[in-house]
C-alpha cells in the first residue's frame, strides 16, 4: 500500500528544542527517528520508564528497588519500595509570583492564581480537611465546575495521601450519590452553582441533597463560586465555608505514599448501570502524565494549556496535571461556544498566550459549520491544537490550517478513563496525515489484533496493549477479588489489555480510530467502522449530527438506519437522503449505505459527549430501558424513551407485515 503524503511535518528547529528531543539525548537516542524511539519504550520497559523518573528528576523520599518487578496483567508492579506524592510534585517548579492558575470563564472575565498563592490554599484546605477527619486513604469528593477550587481540593488531598474524587454539577444529586455513596467519603466539598450559557445555575438545594445522601461526611465545604446566599437548613455534617478553608496560614507539607497508593477514583460512564469507580496510584499517574503532558504536548514552565472540560471528563486530570511540567493551566466554566459570544475560547487562548488548545472533533467541526474563524485572533502562540472524545475526521484538519494557522499541529489523540491518559497521538517529532492520528504513544504497546488474535496492519481490528502501562487501574473500587477488573479488560485475550476500540494500524505507523468495537457495523460478515460514515455524514452543511447502528433482527435479518439531525431550517427530504446516500457512496464505501435515514430530534451523548451507539442498539432490538441506559448517564434522558418507541413501531410494523403476508 502506497504511503499517502503527510499533511503536516514537523519543523527542524521545533524538533530540535523539543523536550521529547531532549529527553532522546539523555537516553542516548535519536530523537528524530519517532518510530526508533518508540520501539525502543516498549520492548525495554525498565529502560524507558526508568528514564523517564531520571529526566523528572522524581523526588521520592524512599528510592524504588525495581522499576517493574512484575509484568503480568492484570497485576503488574511498578517502581516497588518507592514513596512519593503527586502534589508535591505538581507544586514544586511553582514560581511565586507566575499564574500556575489561569480562571476563565465565558464572558471572557478571569483571574489568575499565583504559584505562592496556590501552595498556600493548598496548605490550608489541607489542614482543614485534616482536622475535619481525613486520614491518609480516606476519600474526599467534589461536586464542583471546572475552577481552580477543584484543583486545590484535589491537591490538598492528594498531598494527605487521601483520595479524591469529583463530577460536575450538571448531574442531579442523585447521579452524583451513585458514585459517591459506594467511597463512604468523609468530606464533600461543593459549589453553590455555575455558569452555561448566559445562565447561573443554582445548585444550592442540590448540594444539600447530595450531603443528605451522604451519610459517611463528617464536613461539607460550601464554595461561594457564584455569590449565592447558602440556604440555612441543616446540613447533615460541619459546614464550612470556602473562605475559611482556603484562607488560613498553615505549613505546606506532604505524605509520602508508596507509588501505587490511591490518587484518585474516576468513574464509567455508568450507561448501563452503577457506574464503575476505577483507581489510579499517584506514582503512575505523575510517570504518565509527564510523559503525555511533558514529551508528547512538550509543555514546560512558561506554557499556558487551556483544554475545554467538565470535571467529570478525564481531561480534567490532565488539566490539573499540567502543574507537574511546571506550565500554567487553564480552567474554564461555562459553554464551549456561548450564545453570546461563541468563539471566546479562542478570543481567551489568543488574550492569554495560550500555548496548547484542546478541545473536541464536536466543537471543531460546529465552528466550521457556524462560519466562526479563529484567525480573527491572534492565535500565533498556539502551536498545538489538541482534540479528542471522538475520532477527528479528515475535514478537520485543512479547517483547522486555514483557520487558525498553517504552524499549528493538529494533534488527535485516542485514550481512556480507565488508563486516565492517551494510547495514541502525536508529538513534536511525529508527522500527521489528516484523519489520522500520528503514532502510538511512548510506552504504549498498541496494536489491532485482527478475528484470531493476530497482530495486523492495515487492517482493522480490535485495540489491545500488550504489555503494562503504569497508569492502567490500580484496581475497580469495591471488587476485592479483582473478577470485574479482569472481565472488563482481559477476558477477551488473557494478558493483553482490550480496549474496546476499533482500529486500524497503518504501514507508516499511524493508527485510525474507527469507532467501538462493541457497536461495529458488521453487514453480510463485513466489519465497519461507525466513525466512518459519522465523519463523511456530518461533513455536510445541512447536517447537524448522525448516528448509526446495526442490529441483527430476529429473523436473521441485519437492519443499519442512520440517524441524522438536521441543522436549522433544513427539511430531511428525499433529495436530501440520496445526496447523504451518495456522499456515504463515495467518501466510505457502496457497503457503507445505509438501509434507511430517519430524522431525529438530537443524538444522544454520554455526559462526556460520546455517543450512545450500544444503547440505542440494544433499545432498538427491543430492550426493556431500564437494563439498557441509566438515565442519570445521558446528556437527554427523553431521548431513552424516544428510541425505546422507535424500536417498539418497527417492531409493530413488522409483525403486522407478517401478519398479512
Amino acid at each position: 500500500m502506497t504511503t499517502p503524503e503527510p499533511f503536516h511535518t514537523p519543523d527542524p528547529q521545533t524538533v530540535a528544542s523539543s523536550r521529547i528531543m531532549d529527553f532522546a539525548r539523555h537516553a542516548g537516542l535519536d530523537g528524530t527517528d519517532y518510530a526508533a524511539l518508540h520501539r525502543w519504550s516498549v520492548t525495554d520497559l525498565e529502560g524507558f520508564w526508568g528514564a523517564v523518573w531520571q529526566y523528572f528528576d522524581i523526588d521520592a523520599d524512599t528510592p524504588y528497588e525495581r522499576v517493574l518487578a512484575e509484568e503480568t496483567m492484570p497485576g503488574a508492579r511498578w517502581f516497588t519500595g518507592a514513596a512519593l506524592n503527586y502534589a508535591q510534585h505538581a507544586l514544586r517548579h511553582l514560581t511565586d509570583d507566575d499564574a500556575a492558575i489561569l480562571a476563565l470563564d465565558e464572558t471572557g472575565t478571569g483571574y489568575e492564581v499565583t504559584g505562592k498563592a496556590l501552595r498556600a490554599q493548598v496548605a490550608s484546605v489541607a489542614a482543614t480537611l485534616r482536622e475535619s477527619g481525613v486520614r491518609q486513604g480516606d476519600r474526599v469528593v467534589g461536586y464542583l465546575p471546572n475552577t481552580p477550587h477543584a484543583i486545590v481540593a484535589f491537591l490538598a488531598t492528594a498531598s494527605l495521601g487521601a483520595v479524591w474524587s469529583v463530577c460536575g454539577q450538571d448531574y442531579s444529586p442523585k447521579a452524583a450519590a451513585d458514585r459517591f455513596a459506594q467511597l463512604e467519603p468523609t468530606v464533600l466539598i461543593a459549589a453553590d452553582g455555575y455558569l452555561f450559557n448566559g445562565t447561573v445555575h443554582d445548585r444550592r438545594d442540590a448540594t444539600l441533597e447530595l450531603a443528605h445522601a451522604l451519610p459517611t461526611l463528617k464536613a461539607t465545604v460550601l464554595v461561594g463560586h457564584m455569590g449565592l446566599a447558602w440556604p440555612q437548613e441543616a446540613y447533615p455534617s460541619l459546614l464550612v465555608p470556602w473562605e475559611d478553608a482556603a484562607t488560613r496560614t498553615e505549613e505546606l507539607a506532604f505524605t509520602a505514599v508508596p507509588f501505587d497508593h490511591p490518587l484518585w477514583i474516576v468513574f464509567s460512564s455508568g450507561t448501563t448501570g452503577l457506574p464503575k469507580g476505577i483507581v489510579h496510584g499517584h506514582g503512575g499517574v505523575l510517570l504518565e502524565h509527564l510523559k503525555t503532558l511533558g514529551l508528547h504536548s512538550d509543555l514546560g514552565p512558561g506554557d499556558r494549556l487551556l483544554w475545554y472540560t467538565t470535571t467529570h471528563w478525564m481531561m480534567w486530570n490532565l488539566v490539573a496535571s499540567t502543574l507537574l511540567t511546571g506550565a500554567t493551566t487553564c480552567t474554564y466554566d461555562g459553554s464551549p461556544a456561548p450564545f453570546a459570544k461563541p468563539d471566546v475560547l479562542w478570543e481567551l487562548a489568543a488574550r492569554h498566550r495560550v500555548t496548547v488548545f484542546g478541545t473536541s472533533p464536536q466543537y471543531l467541526l460546529g465552528m466550521a459549520k457556524s462560519g466562526i474563524d479563529p484567525s480573527a485572533h491572534d492565535l500565533s502562540s498556539v502551536r498545538v491544537v489538541g482534540c479528542t472524545g471522538s475520532a477527528l475526521p479528515a475535514s478537520a484538519y485543512p479547517w483547522v490550517r486555514d483557520h487558525v494557522g498553517g504552524h499549528v499541529l493538529l494533534a488527535s489523540i485516542s485514550g481512556g478513563t480507565d488508563v486516565v491518559s492517551g494510547f495514541a497521538g502525536s508529538a513534536p517529532n511525529t508527522p500527521a496525515w489528516a484523519g489520522e492520528l500520528s503514532a502510538p504513544h511512548l510506552g504504549v504497546a498498541l496494536a489491532a489484533y485482527d478475528g484470531e488474535g493476530r497482530p495486523t496492519v492495515d487492517q482493522v481490528g480490535e485495540l489491545v496493549v500488550t504489555r503494562p502501562m503504569p497508569s492502567m487501574p490500580l484496581y475497580f473500587w469495591n471488587d476485592p477479588d479483582g473478577t470485574r477488573y479482569h472481565d472488563a479488560y482481559f477476558s477477551s485475550y488473557p494478558g493483553v489489555w482490550r480496549h474496546g476500540d476499533w482500529i486500524t494500524v497503518t504501514g507508516h505507523g499511524s493508527v485510525i480510530v474507527h469507532g467501538r468495537s462493541d457497536s461495529t457495523l458488521n453487514r453480510n460478515g463485513v466489519r465497519l467502522g461507525s466513525a466512518d460514515i459519522h465523519d463523511v455524514v456530518e461533513r455536510l452543511p445541512e447536517i447537524a449530527e448522525a448516528l448509526v447502528i446495526g442490529a441483527e433482527e430476529p429473523d436473521g435479518g441485519y437492519w443499519m438506519p442512520l440517524f441524522v439531525v438536521p441543522a436549522a431550517d433544513v427539511t430531511l427530504d428525499d433529495a436530501l437522503r440520496a445526496r447523504i446516500k451518495e456522499a456515504i457512496r463515495t467518501g466510505a464505501s457502496p457497503r457503507h449505505v445505509p438501509d434507511e435515514i430517519l430524522e431525529v430530534p438530537a443524538i444522544p451523548h454520554t455526559r462526556t459527549g460520546k455517543k450512545l451507539e450500544v444503547p440505542v442498539k440494544r433499545l432498538l432490538q427491543g430492550a426493556p430501558a431500564e437494563q439498557v441506559v441509566n438515565p442519570a448517564a445521558v446528556d437527554d434522558p427523553d431521548l431513552i424513551g424516544y428510541f425505546a418507541r422507535l424500536g417498539d413501531e418497527r417492531r409493530s410494523r413488522r409483525t403486522a407485515g407478517a401478519a398479512g403476508a
